[in-house]
């Protein structure tokens, strides 16, 4: 990966940036990698030498990784901290690093920090579900001990004492949120599908086919919806997800508009790494831009 550093970072932030520390050992696939889409997982691969990086957009990932090493020295006799485990499941070699697990009497405590935003806190993430209850079955597969409860651990970076009165807002700047644990089979049924579809994206990838394209939910996709507002209002009356529905609400005011609000897919827009390689994207980009 090329590394910039457009807005002149300190070089000793580069430099931690250019040199990381992570790795998935020797392992066909992580859990991270797993839970990604499959076809920016291919993309990343096969273009990582000319994917072009801003040091300013790893900024968070590096707080991330400082408060994940401080965090290994709070550690308790019964617990077992940062370690990655491998197994092996439908030809393809899984590794996955638990952030904690306390072992206990009854069963293991597997928790994950996140450096996150209260917005994500208050609206928890599918992926948090997925990730967690994979790493569940790993730890259950290769240790043969149970699981007793899964847990995010978050430590809510934008916290601010004024806004816990809002409803579901974290009450301090480290929230514990408890994630449900599925039935074992749940959890090798959603892993086999995973590896299927990563499966079929590198076979794809190897033979220069076309891969599936990613998912509404993997592109963080807005749909663009239709507000009837007041001329020159601020707020809309009503907002509605086609131009029929708005059309027909529009028919029964007077002074009103329709104002477009044009839908976006936030991840390839704003945070994808491989969108200038992706044909999906610039068959998008074209559309996009051609309306």
């Amino acid at each position: 990966m090329k590394l910039t550093n457009k807005y002149n970072l300190p070089q000793t932030f580069v430099n931690v940036i250019h040199r990381p520390t992570y790795t998935k050992g020797k392992a066909n696939i992580s859990v991270t990698e797993l839970l990604n889409s499959p076809r920016i997982v291919q993309l990343k691969r096969k273009y990582w030498d000319e994917i072009e990086t801003d040091a300013s957009e790893m900024v968070w990932a590096l707080f991330g990784s400082a408060v994940h090493n401080i965090l290994e020295h709070g550690k308790d006799a019964h617990h077992v901290v940062e370690e990655r485990i491998f197994t092996e499941f439908d030809g393809w070699k899984l590794s996955g690093a638990i952030d904690l697990q306390e072992v206990e009497e009854d069963g293991i405590i597997i928790s994950d920090y996140k450096v996150t935003g209260a917005w994500s806190v208050m609206n928890e993430k599918q992926d948090w579900h997925n990730q967690l209850n994979i790493y569940a079955w790993l730890v259950e597969r290769v240790k043969k001990q149970p699981i007793k409860k899964l847990q995010i651990i978050a430590i809510v970076r934008d916290w601010t004492a004024r806004d816990v009165v809002k409803e579901g807002y974290p009450s301090s700047p480290i929230a514990t949120i408890d994630i449900p644990l599925w039935p074992m089979e749940q959890r090798e049924a959603y892993i086999k599908d995973r590896i299927h579809l990563h499966s079929e994206a590198y076979f794809d990838s190897e033979t220069e086919g076309e891969m599936s394209e990613c998912t509404p939910e993997e592109m963080w996709e807005k749909q663009t919806t239709y507000a009837v507002k007041k001329i020159d209002g601020v707020r809309a009356k009503s907002v509605h997800k086609t131009l029929e529905d708005a059309q027909e609400a529009l028919s029964q005011l007077k002074g009103y508009a329709i104002e477009v609000r044009q839908g976006e897919r936030t991840r390839c827009d704003k945070y994808c790494q491989v969108s200038s390689f992706c044909t999906q994207y610039q068959t998008y980009k074209d559309q996009h831009d051609s309306l």
